[in-house]
């Protein structure tokens, strides 16, 4: 945990959690870009958090199956999801993900 100083506060865990949410709020809201784009621009998607918040579960010792991880982030099952938003990627889209490698 970030400690606090004279330029920084303290950044606790219910610090973090309200910036997830409002992350996943985001995404929720703008569920015109696509997990494509994101991979392409950033490295990571929703399907990426996903995956992280069920790892973060299982590093406490809980479990939480990927259906329900990637519902939390979505909003909805993910199935729902993508008959509702996603689009097929273009070729320029497919090409560029091919060229950063992604590590998931």
């Amino acid at each position: 945990m970030m400690q606090s100083n004279a330029d920084s506060p303290t950044i606790t865990d219910a610090v973090r959690a309200r910036a997830f949410d409002r992350l996943l709020a985001h995404l929720r809201d703008n569920p015109s870009v696509q997990n494509i784009d994101l991979m392409n621009l950033t490295g990571f998607c929703r399907n990426c958090l996903s995956t992280w918040l069920s790892d973060a579960v299982a590093e406490n010792g809980g479990t939480l199956s990927k259906a329900n991880a990637r519902e939390f982030v979505y909003g909805m099952p993910f199935e729902a999801w993508k008959g509702l938003h996603q689009r097929e990627a273009l070729p320029e889209q497919l090409t560029a993900f091919a060229e950063i490698k992604p590590k998931h």
